[in-house]
Protein backbone atom coordinates (compact mmCIF):
# COMPACT_ATOMS: atom_id res chain seq x y z
CA UNK A 1 0.00 0.00 0.00
CA UNK A 2 1.41 3.26 -1.00
CA UNK A 3 1.58 6.47 1.27
CA UNK A 4 -1.20 8.20 -0.54
CA UNK A 5 -3.45 5.02 -0.41
CA UNK A 6 -2.56 4.71 3.56
CA UNK A 7 -3.26 8.65 4.14
CA UNK A 8 -6.81 8.32 2.55
CA UNK A 9 -7.43 4.56 4.95
CA UNK A 10 -6.52 6.07 8.54
CA UNK A 11 -9.42 8.68 7.45
CA UNK A 12 -12.87 7.55 9.29
CA UNK A 13 -15.52 6.42 6.76
CA UNK A 14 -17.72 8.64 8.95
CA UNK A 15 -19.09 10.64 5.38
CA UNK A 16 -16.98 9.22 2.85
CA UNK A 17 -18.33 5.58 2.81
CA UNK A 18 -21.99 6.90 4.22
CA UNK A 19 -23.01 9.27 1.48
CA UNK A 20 -21.92 6.69 -0.90
CA UNK A 21 -23.55 4.09 0.90
CA UNK A 22 -26.91 5.50 1.53
CA UNK A 23 -27.34 7.50 -1.39
CA UNK A 24 -30.17 5.14 -1.94
CA UNK A 25 -31.79 5.56 1.16
CA UNK A 26 -34.72 7.91 0.35
CA UNK A 27 -37.60 9.42 2.29
CA UNK A 28 -41.11 9.49 0.70
CA UNK A 29 -43.10 13.03 0.34
CA UNK A 30 -45.97 13.65 2.70
CA UNK A 31 -48.74 12.87 -0.02
CA UNK A 32 -46.58 11.77 -3.05
CA UNK A 33 -43.69 9.26 -4.23
CA UNK A 34 -41.15 11.51 -4.97
CA UNK A 35 -37.94 10.60 -3.32
CA UNK A 36 -36.30 13.38 -1.07
CA UNK A 37 -32.29 13.65 -0.57
CA UNK A 38 -30.46 10.91 1.06
CA UNK A 39 -30.58 9.97 4.70
CA UNK A 40 -27.86 9.22 6.91
CA UNK A 41 -28.23 6.54 9.41
CA UNK A 42 -26.02 8.92 12.71
CA UNK A 43 -28.84 9.86 14.48
CA UNK A 44 -29.86 11.05 18.00
CA UNK A 45 -32.76 10.15 20.04
CA UNK A 46 -32.51 6.51 17.64
CA UNK A 47 -33.59 8.73 14.43
CA UNK A 48 -32.65 8.32 10.88
CA UNK A 49 -30.99 11.64 10.11
CA UNK A 50 -29.97 14.32 7.69
CA UNK A 51 -27.62 16.47 8.31
CA UNK A 52 -27.45 20.43 8.02
CA UNK A 53 -24.84 22.66 7.78
CA UNK A 54 -22.96 22.71 11.25
CA UNK A 55 -24.41 25.48 14.29
CA UNK A 56 -21.09 26.74 15.97
CA UNK A 57 -21.47 25.46 19.59
CA UNK A 58 -18.14 26.71 20.73
CA UNK A 59 -14.98 28.19 18.98
CA UNK A 60 -13.59 25.39 16.77
CA UNK A 61 -16.20 22.88 17.45
CA UNK A 62 -18.98 22.01 15.54
CA UNK A 63 -22.44 20.08 16.64
CA UNK A 64 -23.91 18.35 13.97
CA UNK A 65 -28.02 19.28 13.96
CA UNK A 66 -30.70 16.11 13.15
CA UNK A 67 -33.75 16.42 11.43
CA UNK A 68 -36.53 13.79 12.44
CA UNK A 69 -38.00 11.67 10.75
CA UNK A 70 -41.84 12.42 9.85
CA UNK A 71 -43.87 12.05 13.16
CA UNK A 72 -46.87 10.01 13.37
CA UNK A 73 -49.31 12.92 12.73
CA UNK A 74 -47.55 13.47 9.80
CA UNK A 75 -49.49 11.89 6.02
CA UNK A 76 -47.88 9.49 4.94
CA UNK A 77 -48.42 6.71 2.46
CA UNK A 78 -47.34 3.93 4.90
CA UNK A 79 -48.89 3.03 7.13
CA UNK A 80 -47.80 3.27 11.57
CA UNK A 81 -46.92 -0.12 13.27
CA UNK A 82 -50.45 -0.96 14.73
CA UNK A 83 -51.95 -3.94 16.50
CA UNK A 84 -53.02 -5.10 13.39
CA UNK A 85 -49.21 -5.75 12.43
CA UNK A 86 -47.36 -8.70 12.86
CA UNK A 87 -44.18 -7.40 14.96
CA UNK A 88 -41.70 -9.31 16.98
CA UNK A 89 -39.04 -7.03 19.06
CA UNK A 90 -40.16 -4.03 21.20
CA UNK A 91 -42.56 -1.70 20.60
CA UNK A 92 -39.81 0.86 21.80
CA UNK A 93 -36.80 -0.48 20.37
CA UNK A 94 -34.27 2.02 18.39
CA UNK A 95 -34.68 0.35 15.26
CA UNK A 96 -38.14 -0.72 13.41
CA UNK A 97 -37.63 -2.17 9.99
CA UNK A 98 -40.75 -2.94 8.21
CA UNK A 99 -40.95 -5.79 5.40
CA UNK A 100 -43.22 -5.47 2.88
CA UNK A 101 -42.77 -9.11 1.55
CA UNK A 102 -44.06 -12.48 -0.94
CA UNK A 103 -43.62 -15.90 0.74
CA UNK A 104 -43.45 -17.11 -2.73
CA UNK A 105 -40.64 -14.63 -3.46
CA UNK A 106 -36.68 -15.66 -3.58
CA UNK A 107 -35.44 -12.61 -2.46
CA UNK A 108 -38.06 -12.73 0.87
CA UNK A 109 -36.91 -16.03 1.27
CA UNK A 110 -33.12 -14.78 1.20
CA UNK A 111 -33.69 -11.93 3.52
CA UNK A 112 -35.89 -13.98 6.27
CA UNK A 113 -32.25 -15.42 7.99
CA UNK A 114 -30.61 -11.96 7.69
CA UNK A 115 -33.75 -10.50 10.10
CA UNK A 116 -33.15 -13.47 12.15
CA UNK A 117 -29.57 -13.14 12.77
CA UNK A 118 -30.47 -9.06 13.38
CA UNK A 119 -32.98 -9.75 15.94
CA UNK A 120 -30.59 -12.25 17.88
CA UNK A 121 -28.13 -9.94 18.11
CA UNK A 122 -29.84 -6.80 18.55
CA UNK A 123 -32.67 -7.87 20.93
CA UNK A 124 -33.32 -4.89 22.73
CA UNK A 125 -32.78 -2.70 19.63
CA UNK A 126 -34.45 -4.25 16.93
CA UNK A 127 -38.64 -4.69 15.91
CA UNK A 128 -39.36 -6.81 13.00
CA UNK A 129 -42.44 -5.72 11.23
CA UNK A 130 -44.15 -7.94 8.17
CA UNK A 131 -46.57 -6.80 6.13
CA UNK A 132 -47.81 -8.74 2.83
CA UNK A 133 -47.53 -8.27 -0.46
CA UNK A 134 -48.29 -11.19 -2.63
CA UNK A 135 -47.78 -10.55 -6.23
CA UNK A 136 -50.88 -12.96 -7.40
CA UNK A 137 -51.08 -11.45 -10.26
CA UNK A 138 -47.08 -12.60 -11.28
CA UNK A 139 -45.91 -15.64 -12.84
CA UNK A 140 -44.48 -17.69 -10.20
CA UNK A 141 -46.48 -16.48 -7.39
CA UNK A 142 -50.06 -17.92 -7.74
CA UNK A 143 -49.94 -19.76 -4.89
CA UNK A 144 -48.49 -16.08 -2.67
CA UNK A 145 -51.79 -15.13 -1.37
CA UNK A 146 -52.36 -18.89 -0.36
CA UNK A 147 -49.40 -19.59 1.91
CA UNK A 148 -49.99 -15.35 3.33
CA UNK A 149 -53.43 -16.82 4.65
CA UNK A 150 -52.21 -19.72 6.05
CA UNK A 151 -49.02 -17.53 7.87
CA UNK A 152 -52.31 -15.76 9.16
CA UNK A 153 -54.43 -19.15 9.89
CA UNK A 154 -51.43 -20.36 12.45
CA UNK A 155 -51.62 -16.67 14.04
CA UNK A 156 -54.71 -17.64 15.38
CA UNK A 157 -53.14 -20.96 16.79
CA UNK A 158 -50.20 -18.76 17.86
CA UNK A 159 -48.08 -20.00 15.75
CA UNK A 160 -47.51 -16.71 13.09
CA UNK A 161 -43.66 -16.24 12.80
CA UNK A 162 -43.28 -20.62 13.49
CA UNK A 163 -45.15 -20.93 9.80
CA UNK A 164 -43.44 -17.19 8.71
CA UNK A 165 -40.24 -18.79 9.68
CA UNK A 166 -41.30 -22.48 7.61
CA UNK A 167 -42.60 -20.72 4.90
CA UNK A 168 -39.51 -19.08 3.87
CA UNK A 169 -36.95 -22.27 4.62
CA UNK A 170 -39.35 -24.24 2.56
CA UNK A 171 -40.11 -22.44 -0.71
CA UNK A 172 -38.59 -24.08 -2.82
CA UNK A 173 -40.21 -27.44 -1.64
CA UNK A 174 -43.51 -26.20 -1.67
CA UNK A 175 -43.76 -23.45 -4.45
CA UNK A 176 -43.78 -25.73 -7.47
CA UNK A 177 -46.78 -27.56 -5.80
CA UNK A 178 -50.50 -27.45 -6.90
CA UNK A 179 -52.95 -26.34 -5.10
CA UNK A 180 -54.43 -29.29 -3.03
CA UNK A 181 -50.73 -30.88 -2.76
CA UNK A 182 -49.55 -27.01 -1.16
CA UNK A 183 -52.68 -27.55 1.24
CA UNK A 184 -52.04 -31.21 2.02
CA UNK A 185 -48.01 -30.07 2.78
CA UNK A 186 -49.62 -27.38 5.03
CA UNK A 187 -51.41 -29.72 7.07
CA UNK A 188 -48.38 -32.10 7.85
CA UNK A 189 -46.10 -29.33 8.20
CA UNK A 190 -48.36 -27.46 10.59
CA UNK A 191 -48.73 -31.20 12.84
CA UNK A 192 -44.75 -30.59 13.29
CA UNK A 193 -45.18 -27.47 14.43
CA UNK A 194 -47.86 -28.76 16.98
CA UNK A 195 -50.45 -27.26 15.33
CA UNK A 196 -54.58 -28.49 14.65
CA UNK A 197 -53.71 -29.29 11.35
CA UNK A 198 -57.70 -29.24 10.53
CA UNK A 199 -58.25 -26.08 11.86
CA UNK A 200 -55.40 -24.43 10.14
CA UNK A 201 -56.69 -25.36 6.85
CA UNK A 202 -60.77 -24.53 7.38
CA UNK A 203 -59.25 -21.03 9.13
CA UNK A 204 -57.38 -20.46 6.03
CA UNK A 205 -60.79 -20.25 4.30
CA UNK A 206 -62.06 -17.75 7.11
CA UNK A 207 -63.67 -14.25 5.36
CA UNK A 208 -61.50 -11.82 7.55
CA UNK A 209 -58.15 -13.66 6.87
CA UNK A 210 -59.18 -14.01 3.04
CA UNK A 211 -59.92 -10.22 3.14
CA UNK A 212 -57.26 -9.10 5.07
CA UNK A 213 -54.56 -10.98 2.64
CA UNK A 214 -56.69 -9.30 -0.35
CA UNK A 215 -56.77 -5.89 1.09
CA UNK A 216 -53.19 -6.32 1.76
CA UNK A 217 -52.24 -6.84 -1.95
CA UNK A 218 -54.50 -3.61 -3.19
CA UNK A 219 -52.94 -1.53 -0.73
CA UNK A 220 -49.70 -2.73 -1.64
CA UNK A 221 -50.49 -1.51 -5.10
CA UNK A 222 -52.14 1.71 -4.14
CA UNK A 223 -48.75 2.83 -2.88
CA UNK A 224 -47.00 2.23 -5.60
CA UNK A 225 -44.91 -0.87 -4.06
CA UNK A 226 -42.37 -1.92 -6.47
CA UNK A 227 -41.78 -5.15 -5.69
CA UNK A 228 -40.80 -7.27 -2.76
CA UNK A 229 -38.87 -7.47 -0.06
CA UNK A 230 -39.73 -3.67 0.05
CA UNK A 231 -38.18 -2.45 3.17
CA UNK A 232 -38.72 0.63 5.83
CA UNK A 233 -36.32 1.35 8.31
CA UNK A 234 -37.84 3.90 10.70
CA UNK A 235 -40.31 5.25 8.77
CA UNK A 236 -37.87 5.79 5.70
CA UNK A 237 -37.77 3.45 2.59
CA UNK A 238 -34.52 1.85 2.30
CA UNK A 239 -33.41 0.21 -1.13
CA UNK A 240 -30.49 -0.07 -0.70
CA UNK A 241 -28.07 -3.27 -0.46
CA UNK A 242 -29.96 -5.91 1.99
CA UNK A 243 -27.41 -8.16 3.22
CA UNK A 244 -26.62 -9.17 6.77
CA UNK A 245 -23.41 -6.58 6.79
CA UNK A 246 -25.20 -3.73 5.26
CA UNK A 247 -28.57 -4.02 7.76
CA UNK A 248 -26.04 -4.56 10.89
CA UNK A 249 -24.09 -1.35 10.16
CA UNK A 250 -27.23 0.75 10.04
CA UNK A 251 -28.74 -0.81 12.76
CA UNK A 252 -25.40 -0.33 14.58
CA UNK A 253 -25.08 3.45 13.97
CA UNK A 254 -28.52 4.07 14.41
CA UNK A 255 -28.15 2.42 18.02
CA UNK A 256 -25.49 4.87 18.53
CA UNK A 257 -27.41 7.28 17.55
CA UNK A 258 -29.07 7.31 21.52
CA UNK A 259 -25.59 7.78 22.88
CA UNK A 260 -24.05 11.06 20.78
CA UNK A 261 -24.26 14.42 22.52
CA UNK A 262 -26.32 17.67 21.10
CA UNK A 263 -23.53 19.88 21.85
CA UNK A 264 -19.88 20.20 21.80
CA UNK A 265 -18.05 19.74 25.26
CA UNK A 266 -16.91 23.17 27.32
CA UNK A 267 -13.05 23.22 27.91
CA UNK A 268 -12.73 21.91 31.08
CA UNK A 269 -8.78 20.80 31.44
CA UNK A 270 -6.11 23.11 32.26
CA UNK A 271 -3.23 23.14 29.32
CA UNK A 272 -0.84 24.24 32.19
CA UNK A 273 -1.29 20.73 33.45
CA UNK A 274 -0.13 16.92 32.34
CA UNK A 275 -2.62 14.50 31.40
CA UNK A 276 -2.26 11.04 31.07
CA UNK A 277 -4.48 8.24 29.63
CA UNK A 278 -3.98 4.20 30.38
CA UNK A 279 -5.95 2.35 27.75
CA UNK A 280 -7.14 -1.31 28.92
CA UNK A 281 -7.11 -3.53 26.24
CA UNK A 282 -7.59 -7.06 26.07
CA UNK A 283 -3.88 -7.50 25.57
CA UNK A 284 -2.84 -5.06 28.58
CA UNK A 285 -2.65 -1.24 29.27
CA UNK A 286 -1.11 1.15 26.92
CA UNK A 287 -0.51 4.60 28.60
CA UNK A 288 -0.53 7.81 26.31
CA UNK A 289 0.90 11.23 27.14
CA UNK A 290 -1.00 14.54 26.05
CA UNK A 291 -0.13 17.09 24.77
CA UNK A 292 -2.95 19.79 26.25
CA UNK A 293 -1.06 22.93 25.23
CA UNK A 294 -0.79 22.17 21.85
CA UNK A 295 -3.95 20.72 20.62
CA UNK A 296 -6.61 21.50 23.76
CA UNK A 297 -9.39 20.99 22.27
CA UNK A 298 -8.59 17.09 21.20
CA UNK A 299 -7.48 16.68 24.44
CA UNK A 300 -10.38 17.97 26.38
CA UNK A 301 -12.49 16.06 23.74
CA UNK A 302 -10.74 12.74 24.36
CA UNK A 303 -10.72 13.13 28.17
CA UNK A 304 -14.38 14.11 28.08
CA UNK A 305 -15.02 11.24 26.05
CA UNK A 306 -13.40 8.78 28.63
CA UNK A 307 -15.11 10.26 31.57
CA UNK A 308 -18.29 9.55 29.76
CA UNK A 309 -18.04 6.30 29.19
CA UNK A 310 -17.25 6.23 25.65
CA UNK A 311 -14.84 4.09 24.66
CA UNK A 312 -15.70 1.53 27.19
CA UNK A 313 -16.30 -2.15 25.87
CA UNK A 314 -15.35 -0.89 21.70
CA UNK A 315 -13.29 -2.15 19.24
CA UNK A 316 -9.79 -1.60 17.68
CA UNK A 317 -11.94 -1.62 14.41
CA UNK A 318 -8.32 -0.77 11.84
CA UNK A 319 -5.13 -1.96 12.93
CA UNK A 320 -2.84 -2.23 9.72
CA UNK A 321 0.31 -3.61 11.60
CA UNK A 322 3.48 -1.06 9.90
CA UNK A 323 1.14 1.94 9.69
CA UNK A 324 -1.89 2.41 12.53
CA UNK A 325 -4.15 1.21 15.10
CA UNK A 326 -7.62 3.05 15.16
CA UNK A 327 -10.33 2.90 17.75
CA UNK A 328 -12.97 5.11 19.22
CA UNK A 329 -15.55 4.05 17.24
CA UNK A 330 -18.84 2.49 18.98
CA UNK A 331 -20.63 1.11 16.57
CA UNK A 332 -17.34 -0.71 15.42
CA UNK A 333 -18.16 0.90 11.67
CA UNK A 334 -15.67 3.41 11.64
CA UNK A 335 -18.40 5.63 10.53
CA UNK A 336 -19.23 6.79 13.74
CA UNK A 337 -18.79 10.17 15.56
CA UNK A 338 -19.93 11.41 19.15
CA UNK A 339 -22.83 14.07 17.40
CA UNK A 340 -20.02 17.09 16.91
CA UNK A 341 -16.88 18.14 15.01
CA UNK A 342 -14.15 19.88 15.61
CA UNK A 343 -11.17 21.87 13.64
CA UNK A 344 -7.89 20.17 13.19
CA UNK A 345 -5.07 21.56 15.63
CA UNK A 346 -2.16 21.06 13.33
CA UNK A 347 1.28 22.43 15.23
CA UNK A 348 4.58 22.47 13.08
CA UNK A 349 6.62 21.05 15.87
CA UNK A 350 4.77 17.82 16.14
CA UNK A 351 5.30 15.39 13.44
CA UNK A 352 4.18 11.14 12.80
CA UNK A 353 7.75 10.48 12.37
CA UNK A 354 7.84 7.84 15.34
CA UNK A 355 5.89 4.74 16.50
CA UNK A 356 2.77 5.32 19.10
CA UNK A 357 2.02 9.20 17.92
CA UNK A 358 -1.55 9.62 18.80
CA UNK A 359 -3.56 11.88 16.08
CA UNK A 360 -7.01 12.21 15.70
CA UNK A 361 -8.91 10.38 12.59
CA UNK A 362 -11.25 12.46 10.48
CA UNK A 363 -13.33 12.47 7.10
CA UNK A 364 -11.24 15.33 5.95
CA UNK A 365 -9.71 18.87 7.11
CA UNK A 366 -11.77 19.76 10.32
CA UNK A 367 -14.51 16.83 11.03
CA UNK A 368 -12.37 15.31 14.11
CA UNK A 369 -14.90 13.60 16.11
CA UNK A 370 -14.13 10.65 18.81
CA UNK A 371 -12.04 8.49 16.56
CA UNK A 372 -8.08 7.86 17.29
CA UNK A 373 -4.59 6.22 16.02
CA UNK A 374 -1.88 5.42 16.88
CA UNK A 375 1.40 4.83 14.06
CA UNK A 376 3.64 1.93 14.34
CA UNK A 377 6.12 3.13 12.62
CA UNK A 378 7.30 6.62 11.38
CA UNK A 379 4.14 7.49 8.74
CA UNK A 380 5.25 11.98 8.20
CA UNK A 381 3.17 11.57 4.85
CA UNK A 382 0.07 12.26 7.06
CA UNK A 383 1.77 15.27 8.79
CA UNK A 384 0.10 18.46 8.17
CA UNK A 385 -3.42 16.40 7.72
CA UNK A 386 -4.20 14.93 11.32
CA UNK A 387 -4.22 16.46 15.11
CA UNK A 388 -1.17 15.05 17.09
CA UNK A 389 -2.33 15.23 20.19
CA UNK A 390 -0.33 12.77 22.61
CA UNK A 391 2.28 10.04 22.83
CA UNK A 392 2.50 6.76 23.84
CA UNK A 393 5.05 6.22 26.83
CA UNK A 394 4.11 2.46 27.53
CA UNK A 395 2.51 -0.30 26.25
CA UNK A 396 3.78 -0.23 22.37
CA UNK A 397 3.90 -3.98 22.85
CA UNK A 398 1.13 -4.26 23.94
CA UNK A 399 -0.54 -2.20 20.31
CA UNK A 400 2.30 -4.80 18.74
CA UNK A 401 -0.35 -8.22 19.70
CA UNK A 402 -3.47 -6.29 18.67
CA UNK A 403 -5.41 -8.47 15.67
CA UNK A 404 -4.81 -7.29 12.18
CA UNK A 405 -7.97 -5.95 10.92
CA UNK A 406 -8.82 -3.96 7.60
CA UNK A 407 -12.35 -2.95 7.76
CA UNK A 408 -12.40 -2.62 3.74
CA UNK A 409 -12.69 -6.87 3.94
CA UNK A 410 -16.32 -5.82 5.44
CA UNK A 411 -17.61 -9.60 6.78
CA UNK A 412 -14.21 -11.23 6.13
CA UNK A 413 -12.58 -8.76 8.44
CA UNK A 414 -11.61 -10.86 11.74
CA UNK A 415 -13.32 -9.59 14.95
CA UNK A 416 -11.23 -6.65 16.19
CA UNK A 417 -9.62 -6.41 19.95
CA UNK A 418 -11.39 -4.61 22.89
CA UNK A 419 -10.68 -1.52 24.19
CA UNK A 420 -12.44 -1.81 27.41
CA UNK A 421 -12.09 1.30 29.04
CA UNK A 422 -10.21 4.71 29.43
CA UNK A 423 -8.43 6.05 33.17
CA UNK A 424 -7.35 9.66 32.65
CA UNK A 425 -4.75 11.00 35.40
CA UNK A 426 -4.02 14.72 35.69
CA UNK A 427 -0.87 15.78 37.20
Amino acid sequence: MNDESRTMNVKTDMYKIIWAYFLAFVIFTLNACAPKPAAIPTPTEALLLLPETPTPAEPDCNSIKAIPTPGAEEESLFSPVSADDMTRGPADAAVTIIEYGDFQDLPSAALAPVLDQLEENYPEDLQIVYRDFPMVTNPGHEKAGHAARAAHAAALQGKYWEMHALLFAEQEVWSPLSGEEFERWLAEEAANLGMDAAQLVEDMQREEIVEKVRQAFVSGQEIGLPGTPFLLINGQIYNAPSDFASLDQIIRLIVLGERQFTSCPPIAINAAKDYLATLHTEKGDVVIQFYPDKAPVAVNNFIFLAQEGWFDGITFHRVLPGFVAQTGDPSGTGQGNPGYLFKNEIDSSLSFDRPGVVGMANSGADTNGSQFFITYAPVTQLDGKYTIFGQVISGMDVLEQLTPRDPQLGVEALPGDILLGVTIEER
